[in-house]
């Protein structure tokens, strides 16, 4: 993102904040891959429909879904009860639950949630969830009818580098704002910090746990959303590269700063299993991300040693690293996701995504070539693409600063 955009965006923020929460509730359409307990569109929609606790009671989001639309239907399928519930039509395809049955584009929004149901998967381990024909289909019905709103895209744009890049590029074609990404970034904190906004990083390191395709798109947004608030902004990435089992630890072992960082990062871990990592974790993961203005990242996938997010990295002129833990609520309803909700519903009222689609958009393609790096041997793989993603981020802290009580609702209601 150019200098110029991103002060006209900031503008237009500032002017669109004072129309936030007037005029009618926006009316949303919840494009679904699979609406199940637990899963994406449950702890997504089921925040419209049911509050931000999930308990039938205030606080909502002021923005309401007026229409859904599932690909699949499982044996534990709720979509259907939801919407008997809920007054909200389940329309047979994406067009109609857009046009609300109609002609032409009757919402204000739409939530396209791609994640969950039962679709193949690839050579690289990657689920080949529909999101870019699901957003193809979307965009569609904003050509016929001839104008366009915000859009929400949950997780990753896609599974293809080639195809991420596209989403982008006709979000841009036809001028509709766009969100995207993971709620880990949006989490509580502890402690409640940033990367100070303008400063100078070198090095930076990022601890997680689970499948490198499902968790280690997470793991990257943990780390962008710290890493992109450096000096000059995001200036994309030359060069991406995995390494596992023993040459996961190598890695480690080979590199001080990683070793500093590492440890660090594993001290703010609530879940840590006892015990050395080399002997506790099976199948150790790393992604080593090589940045255009010199900054080295490492994002670990290191199951059965935790089961949280914690990042730590090196500031220029701090004696000490930035580190913190991106903690998530592992039981209803799902603080995170709350968190996330808060962010679409700025877009949805103000018209401007709260931070750029470019971090989504850097992060899926980071994923695609770490894990095509994978099955190439686990090579280094230069990246010129991604060395052409370069955006600046709002100076502001988008994650959530209170938790949730023992009875497990959100402080800030």
């Amino acid at each position: 993102m150019h200098r110029r955009r991103f002060l006209a965006s900031t503008a237009a923020a500032a002017a669109a904040s004072s129309s936030l929460a007037s005029g009618p509730p926006k009316k949303i359409a919840a494009i679904i891959t699979e609406y199940r307990p637990m899963s994406h569109a449950d702890v997504i929609v089921g925040k419209y429909l049911e509050g931000l606790n999930q308990d039938e009671a205030p606080p909502y989001p002021r923005s309401k879904v007026v229409s859904m639309f599932t690909e699949q239907t499982p044996k534990q399928d709720i979509s259907r009860d939801r919407a008997r519930k809920y007054g909200v039509p389940i329309y047979r395809t994406v067009q109609e639950a857009l046009c609300l049955g109609g002609e032409k584009l009757a919402v204000d929004g739409v939530l396209l949630i791609g994640e969950h149901g039962d679709y193949p998967m690839n050579d690289k381990a990657q689920t080949l969830y529909p999101r870019f024909e699901m957003f193809l289909k979307i965009t569609d019905v904003f050509r016929q009818s001839g104008r366009a709103v915000p859009v929400f895209n949950d997780k990753h744009l896609s599974w293809s580098w080639r195809q991420a890049r596209r989403m982008v590029e006709i979000s841009r074609e036809l001028r509709f704002p766009m969100l995207a990404g993971s709620s880990v970034p949006l989490a509580y904190r502890v402690p409640a910090v940033d990367a100070p906004f303008g400063a100078r990083q070198t090095h930076a390191v990022a601890i997680s746990y689970s499948g490198l395709d499902i968790y280690g798109f997470h793991v990257l947004e943990a780390l962008q959303c710290m890493t992109e608030r450096r000096r000059g902004g995001e200036t994309g990435v030359t060069a991406v590269q995995c390494f596992e089992h023993q040459a996961c630890w190598d890695f480690v072992e080979r590199n001080a700063w990683v070793q500093r960082l590492f440890e660090l990062a594993l001290s703010h871990s609530a879940t840590r299993k006892p015990g050395d990592p080399k002997q506790v974790v099976k199948n150790p993961a790393v992604f080593v991300v090589d940045y255009a203005d010199g900054l080295k990242g490492a994002a670990f996938l290191l199951t059965g040693l935790v089961e949280d997010f914690t990042v730590a990295l090196e500031v220029e002129g701090q004696a000490k690293p930035v580190a913190t833990l991106m903690k998530l609520q592992e039981r209803r309803p799902h603080h995170h996701f709350g968190c996330l909700v808060k962010k679409i519903e700025q877009m949805f009222e103000t018209g401007v995504p709260p931070y750029p689609v470019e971090r989504t958009l850097l992060t899926s393609g980071i994923l695609d070539f770490a894990l095509e790096s994978r099955v190439q041997g686990h090579r280094k793989l230069t990246t010129p693409e991604l060395a052409q993603v370069r955006y600046q981020t709002p100076n502001a802290s988008h994650f959530c600063t209170q938790g949730w009580g023992a009875d497990g609702k959100r402080l800030d209601a």
